[in-house]
């Protein structure tokens, strides 16, 4: 067995979320497809990771027992951002991870092929490992009343998804200097640290849960 493969690998599900684009009466994480809520869900994909060792949950305050009873996982309350979230996520886990992934339970099929494409790059030596898929629509630049400005050339572009994976240390460096920044995933955290971000191939199935559409999908790939 290759020296890397003793690396520890953590996982983070982010779960803190309202999602109330879904429309739903209980935020996103809660709502169920094919009779498991997408935290469950989410949660199963990494717990069938060979190399995850062991998972936290962030949730929202008054949803912190519920998701314990849902996954029997260690769950802290989130923050206001979801920075402040997966910070909070970092501060629960163990002091033996040296790998962390970072999920968010809105992506729950993400395949465990990506997984290994993220832990693949963090074993290569990159900072932070993002599985992401090229853009396929056609990107317009527009000024505040809807005029278009310009024509963005898709081809360097690309939409990322996750789970994101780091090297704890990078991570938590960046969250360290995270007070000054307005981010919107922790790859950016790194990347204005002066850390490597690498990008794998991300996978159709690891789609983002955001519309009602996008839960009449989730049923279809839930039941196989």
């Amino acid at each position: 067995m290759a020296a890397h493969d003793h690396l520890i690998v953590a996982a983070i599900v982010v779960a803190a979320g309202s999602g109330s684009r879904l429309g739903a009466d209980v935020p996103k994480a809660f709502v169920r497809v094919a009779g498991r809520s997408l935290l469950e869900h989410a949660v199963a994909g990494l717990r069938a990771h060979p190399r995850v060792t062991s998972c936290v949950v962030v949730a929202p305050a008054d949803l912190v027992d519920l998701a314990r009873e849902l996954t029997g996982l260690n769950v802290v309350a989130g923050g206001a951002t979801r920075q402040e979230s997966v910070d909070a996520g970092l501060r629960l886990l163990g002091p033996d991870p040296e790998l962390v992934l970072v999920h968010d339970a809105a992506r729950p099929f993400a395949p465990v092929a990506v997984i290994d494409r993220v832990l693949a790059a963090l074993t290569a030596g990159a900072d932070a490992a993002i599985p992401a898929l090229p853009v396929t629509d056609t990107i317009k630049q527009v000024d505040e009343v809807g005029h278009v400005l310009s024509t963005v050339d898709r081809g360097a572009l690309v939409a990322v998804q996750t789970p994101q994976g780091f090297r704890r240390a990078a991570l938590v460096a960046a969250h360290a200097n995270a007070a000054r920044l307005d981010a919107t995933d922790d790859a950016a955290l790194v990347e204005a640290s002066g850390g490597q971000v690498q990008v794998v191939r991300g996978d159709e199935r690891s789609f983002k849960i955001t519309v009602p559409l996008d839960l009449a999908l989730a049923e279809v790939v839930a039941r196989g």
